[in-house]
């Protein structure tokens, strides 16, 4: 485990983002000041890397997926994507995968996943080739012509996973999405995100409040700060690119989470007494 708490000087390694000088405000309302939600934010996303990002309720993490994703203007600052300033939606090369069900529930899953490459236009060879690879790598073969309500919750966030996959995106972001999955599940679930990060070399952001998810899938993770949230650390794990869930049983892996508590902590404590102030 290696702290960085100069994140924008890892020249070493290539970025297919960055991001300069980002932070969020949102305006007044009904008389209440504004909010200074986020930032401002330095940071390089390394190309092929797993990034993880925790930190206390309200801290802005959403808010930064958002900006990162060109769903949000950013009120300072600014997100490039290989050079270009990311802005008015999401780029290509970009995937998105939120905390809630997105599936289509009158579509089977072939028809789910295979719903942005039809509507793109994209050949009908290309997309039984896309979409039979993105149901392999997902596990999701013998349901291809299921429909989600036949599903575990589970299984559905792989068919809105693998309906990402088949787009092919250089940057993955996943927004909390095992939430919803019992511990032992997500662990799982955390298991077949590796497997996918490695056989498609994506860069991948998860933000998540688990703080042994994050322990466990990331190259790096960003711990940030009660609201406005900032990056308070950047936390090297030293995983090798083969870790699965059986780096939990570790002592390493305990040495990282007790360290990640440590710092949530005092800003779990700071955000709730700033929310009790209102």
């Amino acid at each position: 485990m290696h702290t960085n708490n100069n994140p924008a000087s890892a020249q070493a390694h290539s970025a297919i983002v960055t991001l300069q000088g980002v932070s969020q405000t949102f305006p007044s309302r009904a008389g209440a000041p504004a909010v200074h939600a986020m930032g401002p934010i330095t940071l390089d996303l390394r190309q092929g890397e797993f990034f993880s990002i925790v930190g206390p309720s309200g801290c802005g993490k959403s808010t930064f997926l958002e900006v990162l994703a060109g769903l949000t203007t950013p009120t300072g600052g600014e997100v490039l994507m290989d050079g270009k300033r990311v802005q008015g939606g999401i780029p290509d090369g970009v995937g998105v995968v939120f905390q809630e069900d997105a599936s289509f529930p009158w579509l089977t899953v072939w028809k789910n996943i295979t719903f942005g490459l039809k509507r793109n236009g994209v050949d009908q060879k290309i997309i039984k080739e896309r979409a039979e690879r993105a149901l392999a790598l997902t596990g999701l073969t013998a349901f291809r012509d299921s429909y989600p309500a036949q599903l575990s919750g589970g299984m559905r966030q792989r068919v809105c996973i693998a309906r990402t996959l088949v787009m092919e995106p250089r940057l993955i972001l996943l927004d909390e999405p095992f939430a919803a999955l019992d511990q032992q599940t997500r662990l799982l679930m955390g298991d077949e995100v590796l497997n996918l990060w490695r056989a498609t070399g994506a860069t991948v952001v998860l933000i998540t409040h688990a703080l042994d998810e994050a322990a466990m899938l990331s190259d790096r993770v960003g711990v940030m700060s009660a609201r406005p949230g900032r990056f308070i650390e950047i936390i090297e794990t030293g995983w090798g690119r083969d870790r699965d869930s059986r780096i939990a049983s570790s002592e390493e892996f305990g040495t990282l989470t007790a360290h990640l508590w440590s710092l949530l902590r005092e800003e779990s404590i700071r955000a709730s007494q700033y929310a009790k102030a209102g």
